[in-house]
């Protein structure tokens, strides 16, 4: 099944009301099978599963690793091995589309379990209950739904973002059904090519697991991660010169070259426009300003206490870059959002108008926008009450956290949109900025309304991500904002209750430790310990980087706007760079580059490469990510087994 989209002249040429109009004609499916009750059944118990695994790998990592594609795979196997007992028999794409709906929302339910309610309880040393942990995640996560859908319209209809993550689940989810419904040799040769680059990506991502390879006696087949550490090591031991800008060791400012296979298929998808963004604004930060910050000392460096030894790195470039990346981030989106509010202004118009609008085609099948004019306010309290008495929040501080969402859901959900990350922990860092303002000295106000904000907004992001797949399939999107609100109930039981039997110590303050670090704990209790000092403790120079981005931020997206999307360079982009490390940056330019030089060179539809690489440039990259994805679980979890200790 070749999946229909609009070409790019399209999508700049056409109303918000003739693509929706061409979507419902040529791609909507209709009432087919959807939420039955076992993809609702499996996607429950899948969620489960994925939460808890990306609770183990936040908590050594940081990161939460994406899930749709996991999700899509692991949900069409579970179908076949039903079809093969007599119970899955006639499932249908979009039932598989609603199950990884549900296993996606479960398994980014956990994030403050991993960042920042693990260092509220590291500071306050104060064991938050688990009753109470549940309702609020789950409260979080519910917030996030009501928030999304009012910017779904407008990113997904009418921009057509790519939303790689998203894009990429559906293709995989169009080619894995297009491969069993044996629907010609197209679909076949994008079925092949999926699995065939899966299976490169995921033996690569095995050869790069080196602790596993030399427990079972093969270390010399592995795979370099950095692919520098040969100079490094040669250099140590002959005493060669080591590289550096400004006295700084470029290993040191993270400026190495990373074989990161996910990365490389995840630039694939999004484009060399936002590539080579990502590139220019990688080479700013960590090439000309973070070593400049660290020669005048405002970038202090991480000091061992064992050894004396101090050195620098990503953490503590971060600390400081972020302002400026955050910053134009923000007027970007916020630029962007009222260049074209129509888009977002129009779903809410019928609610005062006092008559039924019928130039809605979608009406019946998009989410209620009633139901988030009524959800925002009602959940949102719902969240501030629990702030309050779970967190000792006031009410008015608590308040103020909520319509912060909305801003940062905009930076967040541009962020996904072009990278498919989504900036959880900088959105929080922006927030906890603000309230080190309107609440100096209050840590416990500065961490819980920063998880508000921030995680709400991952949440919507998520969710507009995940609806993705079932825009390009044909798919209800008000089936997907349900199916979110059950994986929310799976994936905040599930990974609330594991967290509290396996990983919660009997002091808090000794949840952190150097098996399970919580890098993302950690960033969140540097940023609230130095700002409940007061804004005072911020750098002059990061207060003058955010105004400087906040300037470029817009100055850029004026530009975009004012050549209809022609101009090469994305803000979001550059500014998504001074907050993620340079070697994701450089992997993901180059993947972006290696399709984009492909296309170049093999122009002709005719030519055999240009139906290879060119008109599978998807399924290649949905494969390199979703064999990364599968491995990278999969010894992440042998990792922490019994078998490697």
């Amino acid at each position: 099944m070749a999946i229909k989209q609009l070409t790019d002249e399209q999508i700049r040429t056409m109303t918000v009301e003739q693509k929706d109009r061409w979507w419902l004609e040529n791609v909507y499916k209709g009432d087919v099978p959807q939420f039955t009750v076992r993809a609702v059944i499996c996607g429950f118990l899948l969620g489960g599963l994925l939460s808890a695994t990306n609770l183990y790998i936040g908590a050594k990592t940081g990161w939460a690793l994406g899930v749709a594609i996991t999700s899509v795979i692991l949900a069409f196997l579970i179908f076949k091995v039903l079809s093969r007992i007599g119970l899955g028999r006639n499932y249908h794409i979009l039932e598989n589309n609603i199950l990884q709906s549900i296993a996606c929302s479960a398994g980014y339910t956990n994030g403050p379990l991993i960042a920042s309610m693990a260092a509220y309880m590291v500071i306050t040393n104060v064991v938050i209950p688990w009753w109470q942990m549940i309702p609020w995640c789950f409260g979080l996560a519910t917030l996030g739904v009501m928030f999304a859908f009012p910017l779904k319209r407008r990113f997904i209809n009418d921009e057509q973002l790519p939303f790689p993550e998203g894009q990429a689940a559906g293709v995989v989810l169009d080619t894995l059904h297009s491969q069993s419904d044996s629907e010609g040799g197209k679909a076949l040769l994008s079925a092949k090519l999926l699995i065939v680059f899966s299976l490169i990506a995921g033996l690569l991502q095995f050869l790069q697991s080196h602790a596993i390879l030399d427990k079972l006696k093969v270390g010399f087949l592995g795979v370099p991660t950095m692919l520098d550490g040969w100079y490094y090591r040669l250099a140590e031991r002959l005493d060669w010169w080591i590289p550096g800008i400004m006295g700084t060791p470029l290993r040191e400012l993270t400026v190495r070259p990373e074989l990161d296979i996910a990365m490389i298929g995840a630039g694939g998808l999004m484009g060399i426009r936002t590539g080579v963004s990502l590139l220019i604004g990688a080479v700013v930060n960590y090439c000309w300003l973070a070593p400049w910050m660290i020669r005048v000392g405002d970038i202090a460096p991480n000091v061992e206490a064992a050894t004396g030894v101090a050195h620098f790195g990503f953490r503590q470039i971060v600390l400081w870059s972020l302002w400026c990346g955050v910053t134009m981030m923000t007027t970007a989106s916020l630029v962007s959002f009222f260049a074209k509010p129509s888009a977002i202004i129009k779903p809410f118009a019928g609610l005062f108008s006092g008559k039924k609008r019928n130039d809605d085609c979608l009406k019946h099948i998009e989410f209620p926008m009633w139901v988030s004019l009524v959800g925002i306010p009602g959940i949102g309290a719902c969240v501030v009450y629990m702030a309050h008495e779970f967190f000792g929040v006031s009410y008015l501080m608590g308040a103020i956290a909520v319509p912060m969402v909305f801003v940062f859901t905009l930076i967040a959900v541009n962020s996904t949109a072009l990278t498919s990350i989504v900036p959880t922990g900088a959105m929080g860092k922006i927030t906890q900025l603000a309230y080190g303002g309107l609440a100096p000295g209050n840590i416990k106000t500065n961490i819980a309304t920063a998880c508000i904000s921030a995680e709400v907004a991952g949440s919507a992001s998520n969710l507009i991500q995940n609806i993705k797949p079932g825009y390009m399939l044909g798919g209800k999107p008000r089936l997907q904002a349900i199916g979110h609100v059950v994986g929310a109930v799976s994936g905040s039981v599930c990974s609330v209750l594991l967290f509290y039997w396996l990983f919660l110590p009997d002091s808090p303050a000794d949840l952190i430790t150097e098996e399970f670090s919580y890098p993302a704990a950690t960033a969140w209790k540097a940023v609230a310990e130095l700002l409940t000092q007061g804004l005072s403790q911020l750098p002059v120079s990061a207060r003058w980087a955010a105004a400087i981005g906040g300037v470029f931020g817009i100055l850029l997206e004026v530009v975009r706007i004012l050549s209809k999307g022609r101009f090469p360079l994305s803000p979001v982009g550059i500014g998504l760079a001074f907050i993620i490390p340079f070697p994701t940056c450089l992997a993901m330019f180059m993947g972006s580059f290696i399709f984009w030089v492909l296309g170049r060179v093999y122009r002709r539809p005719e030519q055999r490469m240009n139906k290879i690489f060119i008109q599978n440039q998807e399924s290649i990259c949905a494969g390199i990510i979703a064999g990364a994805a599968l491995m990278g679980i999969a010894m992440m979890a042998i990792k922490l087994s019994p078998w490697m200790k």
